[in-house]
């Protein structure tokens, strides 16, 4: 396949080029998608102009959009970090009370003769754990 050392460089140079292209459009296609100041019509072009001219459409992107990059990207994890902070206390605030509620409707169906005293054992032991 390759007859010299010469064909071999410049096919592993052209999969370097590649892969980093490919690499450089997921990056600036998730950047457009992330973009919340353009929109719909701007993002279609943006594509179509990434996909079509590969290199250009990339470096055209990167100058015209580029300081603004690394800012959405800032905001999306923030934003990400929040919605997530936001979850955990929702759940460590819903099972630091959930205890004590499981507990009291256990012993509702306790004093009710739905469950017996065994059963409510071990329903108080689990809210416990």
């Amino acid at each position: 396949m390759f007859n010299d050392n010469g064909s071999f460089l410049l096919a592993l140079f052209e999969f370097f080029l590649f892969f980093a292209w490919f690499m450089c459009l997921f990056w600036v296609i998730g950047d457009i998608f992330r973009s919340s100041d353009l929109g719909g019509g701007g993002k279609t072009l943006w594509i179509i102009f990434v996909i079509l001219i590969p290199w250009l459409g990339i470096l055209v992107y990167v100058i015209a959009r580029g300081s603004g990059m690394q800012e959405r990207q800032l905001e999306q994890a923030k934003a990400m970090q929040a919605r997530q902070a936001e979850y955990i206390q929702s759940v460590a605030q819903s099972s630091s009370t959930s205890a004590t509620e499981q507990i009291a409707s256990a012993k509702s169906l306790l004093d009710s003769g739905a469950i017996t005293q065994a059963e409510f054992d071990v329903l108080k032991s689990k809210a416990l754990a």
